[in-house]
């Protein structure tokens, strides 16, 4: 905990077996209460790895739903846990746990409700190994994004996030699609609710186990991104409705 604030770390994993224990180990445990890995039908042993070195709140879905739906699951349990602060990580160690204190201490000191970690700011990108490729395409990706939101991120396609529990419970995440571009559907309505979001540098790590997607899939995400922040624009002039916006149940 900081501040009284109950901390609850949620791994949304497929594939994870070989980086779930490195990135487990390095989580401060002396301020993270609780830990949710969410196994989306992987197939190596992921789940068993999780209960191996301790993590109380496995679960695995039965048929895969994708990156979006994973986090889904994800989030509906660290609600169900009465989490005050929620954060995001992938478990295969591209990002370190050692920056959720900082991530954290944002949140639970009442400076920002949500936080993320950055690998654009500075030269943590590049410097871990992104593919230059994914690094130009991430940055025009953000620059539209930008104008389009009316907003003045380093980037819009961290995996590494914390949340408040205002934040989740007010924007409705379960509207948003189950595909990778959820996560810029989360940062729209997070905007569109009228939150900030503070940044933190953030190294990051590129290597064969770590998780990316292809090239092709890269695409099809680029799309569906830019879809997502023009249908934000058409939302803030009053000219469309979308359902993600919509108040929760």
């Amino acid at each position: 905990m900081i501040q009284g604030k109950k901390i609850v770390v949620v791994l949304p994993a497929y594939n994870a077996a070989l980086t779930l224990k490195q990135t487990y180990d390095e989580i401060p445990f002396d301020i993270v209460d609780d830990v949710v890995l969410v196994d989306d039908h992987s197939k190596d042993n992921t789940s068993e790895v999780a209960r191996e070195i301790g993590i109380k709140h496995v679960i695995r879905h039965e048929q895969n739903k994708g990156y979006g739906g994973n986090q889904k699951t994800c989030y509906d349990k660290a609600l169900q846990l009465q989490a005050d602060i929620v954060v995001m990580l992938h478990p295969d160690y591209q990002y370190t746990p050692k920056l959720i204190q900082s991530l954290c201490y944002l949140i639970a000191h009442d400076l920002y409700p949500v936080a993320f970690g950055s690998r654009i700011l500075g030269k943590g990108a590049l410097k871990g190994g992104m593919p230059l490729y994914k690094y130009i395409f991430n940055r025009f990706l953000t620059l539209s994004q930008n104008i389009l939101i009316n907003q003045k991120l380093s980037e819009y396609h961290t995996g590494y996030r914390a949340f408040s529990k205002t934040v989740l419970e007010r924007i409705n995440y379960q509207a948003n699609s189950d595909d990778f571009v959820f996560d810029n559907q989360m940062i729209s309505q997070i905007f569109y609710a009228g939150f900030d979001i503070a940044e933190v540098t953030c190294p990051t790590k590129y290597f064969p186990e770590a998780s990316s997607i292809n090239f092709s899939r890269s695409m099809t995400y680029g799309l569906g991104v830019l879809g997502v922040s023009w249908i934000h624009f058409f939302n803030r002039l009053g000219i469309l409705k979308s359902k993600i916006y919509a108040p929760k149940n």
